[in-house]
């Protein structure tokens, strides 16, 4: 790294200004800055702009200077910023809360099946904070590497990277808005493509519509249902063997065909195309990418071959201009197909039966100059899926160039936006993850990626009828809108789950239609400025510290949208946190429970289009609706973009921008065109104007666009009249809204009810009560000869669990276990033997029993097992491990401590002012661990077969303690069952 090979250096680092006013580019030494220049960035539009310094006027410092520290090969950044209340935010496309201090991620795209508010690597790499300081400006940082790099949050008001040497760092401002901030990022990375109006509407897909009559019909029921749709898309198994640019002959004979049919009754058709090239001779892009020489390659100069869905694959090396010709080539040639867009998946790239999930990080790109030239996977891993989504968006431009391409991407990096859309991955069909893909969406936005959404319903696993409701409800309002489930779930269309969820479905989704106009003009802004779509509801205040962690609420420009994501409470019991000022509650008529509550702020005009079933229905005379919201000063303002939604006239002037404003001046307000831009002609339609008054009550004017028109403002009596009217007819609505059935527990096998009420197990020492249910939890562990209860929880928290997964929270498709056999004689063994669906053709199974021949012990027996594992089942992307996570209850808390001998010989006290301990190797117990309370005598005995247990952790809190057991973290395969057998028992011990 320069001159600091070899050594251990700190410092500050030294910067130059670059860009414009306020980015500074910072390097640990000008050295370091020329070793840098020989790996181009990636990110920045222009790497030439990262290596430029311009000039500024006067004498220009920087406020905030980071400091380094070389080590080993890494370079260690820290940037100090005030105390006090300075919130971060950004990261990318990461799980978990919105303000991202106390957290730790890694930026190493993965392929994270199931991930949970824990996972520190997804599918997209973005090395970008954005920090909002306590006097409400912001602060941009970036660190420029392409390489695995530690963003490290936790602690107070401090951003650290740490990441291999060197590579150089990117500040921006402070300025004093974060909207500020991303207009210059993008000034840096680009801004987003400019989509085809059709991908701003809903979006149908399934893993997989397994023929060509399937997805007809799904389209079809669209149309008769009257739920809005636009698109439906085709996942993997349309392919002829999951080889990519085929077609299965029987399931889907005719493509071109199918894409007709789709395309006269209004809507498109995205296909899929994974990075994974069967290696497989006679197969037309094997061949010709073999005589073209384009695979990456092993460190000896081999094509590397990685298991993916159509078995061993080779993967195009998208470092070479020529591969991405070879690539962009072939999709050109697959449009012809009717094909509308195209979905790039598992390219982070994923790789089957390796606990790596991806390649090895020796293979070899060989990339050409301009982006870093010949490098090994450990440089371009994390802009693979971003090289190759800009190959797709080359290719489809190849195959018409009037046309916007729409591409989506599963992995990105900082500056994807510029090539595909995204969404966040295969979330988990439950309630912490609807509430998470609030935060989600918004980061990514945060990090110049506003065009994404997540899977509506969630991915895996099966939805209830109120979750995939109020799923909708807030992901029709999201940027990029899109229903997705994988196999061996039941049907996730609108209409799955019922009545009164269908008629929720229909109202979000023609609630979102009439917000295209705006939601166009937001990505026209996006494209053009830099401005972000989506954003936190701090926006509206950055200086407001109660706006800073809000998470069930987000802005659409001056529209904020309010949700609740709580399961027995609808938006309409929960008030929304609204930043201060003039913020004015408006529907369509159409509130509902499960419906998030819109707000618009005062001094703005937002466009509103008609009712419509698909966005190709709009006609150039159909009405157009401003609704208005007055400030303090009885001034609004707003403006509509308009176009022909797709194509690239805009460029040229081809468009229509209108700016309306409104003006209240003795009692009458007057709404006209302040200016236009473009040459696009203005349609001749009439102009519908709402001016809201407060409470959702409006006066309603019409006249004709591109006219003054002039509304009389009633009187303060019929105002509050007026209000009153309009609070009652809402109060009504919701009252006689058709509620989703509370449909969340489920009856289980053996004539067990799979909920709440617990199975009690009673014998020889101990009586146990489990629920199957949130994973199988045993929630009371009562040993009866001595009266003592050392595990006693609520059915919701604590208690005896397992997880599947390698992360604390269960990657589990459901919270509901079967029960497959109860034993429950009075003579014998009392045992109670369940099954939970862990997703991915994995299942978890438990035995739990009090053995007629030892009834001293509780006995355990659980393992993960393979049932369904092979292509498209999901399970071979996934590294799982066994985890049990008994949360025992301490009576005496000052007085207990884990006592065990390690293999090693070793003895071991461990008492609970030592935090968290981790035992591995030859330090963990061997074979038995004790919980052993002073004042009682007694210790609970666990003893376990130390073969199957990899690591032990003991982790204390208040009156608590874990003490986990967890298997080896292995690749899924059916030839690789995880067990862990192991029996409690109590002792008494002097």
């Amino acid at each position: 790294m320069g001159e600091y090979e070899g050594k251990t250096v700190a410092g500050k680092m030294v910067f130059e200004p670059i860009l414009e006013e306020g980015v500074f580019r910072f390097d640990c030494s000008g050295s370091d800055r020329s070793v840098a220049a020989c790996y181009p960035s990636l990110s920045f539009i222009n790497s030439k702009v990262r290596d430029t310094t311009v000039n500024m006027v006067g004498d220009v410092t920087p406020m905030y200077i980071p400091a380094f520290e070389c080590i080993n090969g890494q370079q260690i950044i820290n940037i100090e910023l005030p105390t006090g209340g300075t919130s971060l935010y950004g990261t990318g496309e990461v799980s978990g809360q919105l303000e991202r201090t106390g957290k730790k991620i890694f930026t190493w795209n993965t392929d994270a099946w199931g991930y949970g508010s824990g996972t520190t690597s997804l599918y997209q790499s973005h090395p970008w904070v954005l920090a909002i300081l306590p006097n409400g400006e912001s602060f941009g940082v970036l660190a420029d590497t392409t390489q695995r790099c530690e963003i490290d949050l936790r602690k107070e008001s401090t951003i650290k990277f740490i990441a291999p040497a060197s590579y150089p760092v990117i500040t921006f401002g402070p300025f004093a808005s974060p909207t500020e901030v991303l207009i210059s990022l993008s000034h840096a990375i680009g801004t987003v493509f400019m989509p085809p109006k059709w991908s701003l509407g809903y979006h149908q897909c399934r893993y997989s519509y397994e023929s060509e009559a399937k997805v007809l019909k799904v389209a079809k029921t669209f149309r008769e249902k009257g739920i809005p749709c636009d698109v439906i898309w085709m996942d993997i198994d349309y392919m002829d063997g999951y080889r990519c640019f085929t077609f299965d002959k029987e399931s889907f004979p005719e493509p071109k065909a199918l894409a007709n049919d789709l395309h006269q009754n209004g809507f498109k058709a995205i296909w899929m195309l994974d990075p994974g090239i069967k290696h497989e001779e006679g197969y037309f892009v094997y061949d010709n990418g073999s005589e073209s020489d384009i695979w990456i390659q092993k460190a000896d100069g081999q094509p590397f071959v990685g298991e993916v869905w159509p078995g061993p694959c080779v993967f195009p090396d998208f470092t070479q201009e020529k591969a991405r010709l070879w690539w962009a080539n072939l999709v050109k040639d697959f449009i012809s197909n009717g094909v509308d867009g195209i979905w790039n998946d598992m390219n982070e790239p994923a790789v089957f039966k390796t606990i790596t999930k991806t390649m090895p990080e020796s293979n070899i790109h060989r990339g050409d100059a301009e982006i870093g030239g010949v490098q090994n996977h450990s440089y371009y891993h994390n802009v693979y899926g971003m090289l190759m989504a800009r190959s797709t968006l080359e290719g489809m431009k190849l195959a018409n160039e009037k046309k916007r391409p729409f591409v989506l991407t599963r992995a990105g990096f900082a500056g994807s936006q510029r090539y595909a859309a995204t969404w966040t991955g295969d979330n988990l069909s439950n309630w912490e993850h609807l509430h998470m893909s609030i935060s989600m969406v918004l980061q990514l936005g945060l990090s110049g990626q506003p065009l994404s959404g997540p899977d509506i319903g969630g991915f895996v696993g099966n939805a209830t009828p109120k979750l995939f409701g109020r799923w909708m409800g807030i992901g029709s309002m999201f940027p990029f809108s899109r229903g997705h489930s994988e196999k061996a779930t039941i049907d996730h269309e609108p209409w799955s789950f019922g009545d009164e969820c269908e008629e929720v479905c229909r109202l979000a989704l023609m609630r979102r239609y009439r917000f295209i106009p705006h939601l166009y003009t937001l990505f026209y802004m996006a494209h053009t400025k830099g401005t972000p779509v989506a954003t936190p509801t701090f926006f509206a205040d950055p200086k407001d510290p109660r706006l800073r962690r809000v998470e069930n609420s987000f802005l659409l420009g001056p529209l904020l949208v309010h949700a609740s994501t709580v399961l027995d409470q609808g938006s309409d019991r929960l008030l929304p946190v609204l930043p201060n000022g003039i913020w004015l509650r408006f529907d369509f008529d159409d509130s509902h429970p499960d419906l998030p509550t819109l707000h618009l702020q005062g001094g703005s005009i937002i466009p509103v289009g008609p009712p419509l079933q698909h966005v190709g229905e709009a006609n150039v005379t159909d009405d157009l609706t401003l609704i208005v919201a007055l400030d303090q000063h009885g001034k609004a303002e707003g403006f509509l973009f308009e176009d022909e939604g797709d194509g690239y006239e805009f460029n040229e002037g081809g468009y229509l921008l209108t700016y309306y404003v409104a003006e209240l001046q003795s009692s009458v307000v007057t709404i006209k065109v302040s200016k236009t831009e473009g040459s696009w002609r203005r349609p001749k339609r009439r102009l519908h104007v709402q001016l809201l008054l407060g409470g959702g009550a409006m006066v309603d004017a019409w006249g004709i666009d591109g006219e003054v028109l002039q509304i009389t403002v009633p009187s303060d009596p019929e105002i509050s009249n007026l209000i009153c009217l309009s609070e009652e007819k809402y109060k009504k609505r919701i009252e006689s809204a058709k509620q989703i059935p509370d449909l969340e527990e489920v009856s289980g096998d053996k004539e067990i009810e799979l909920s709440r009420t617990p199975a009690e197990l009673k014998s020889g020492d101990w009586s146990l009560k489990i629920v199957p249910w949130i994973g199988g939890r045993m929630i009371s562990m009562q040993h009866l000869p001595s009266g003592t209860e050392w595990l006693h929880s609520r059915v919701e928290v604590d208690g005896y669990e397992e997880y599947s997964g390698i992360e604390y929270q269960s990657a589990g498709c459901s919270e509901e276990y079967n029960v497959i056999e109860r034993n429950a004689e009075q003579v014998g063994d009392e045992s109670l033997n369940i099954e939970g669906d862990i997703g991915g053709g994995l299942v978890l199974q438990r035995k739990i029993s009090i053995p007629e021949s030892d009834p001293k012990v509780i006995r355990i027996d659980s393992g993960i097992i393979a049932r369904n594992i092979g292509a498209g089942s999901g399970g071979y992307s996934r590294l799982v491990c066994l985890r049990v996570h008994p949360v025992f209850k301490l009576l005496h808390p000052a007085e207990v401590l884990v006592t065990f001998v390690s293999i090693d010989g070793s003895t071991h006290e461990v008492w609970p002012e030592s935090g968290e301990q981790l035992f591995e190797g030859d330090l963990r117990p061997n074979g038995e661990w004790i919980l052993f309370d002073r004042c009682l005598g007694l210790g609970l005995v666990n003893r376990f077969n130390v073969d199957e247990v990899h690591k032990c952790l003991i982790h204390w809190e208040t009156a608590t303690v874990n003490m986990e057991l967890w298997s080896e973290e292995r690749p899924v395969s059916k030839e690789s069952p995880l067990r862990i057998s192991h029996q409690y028992e109590v002792k008494a011990i002097s």
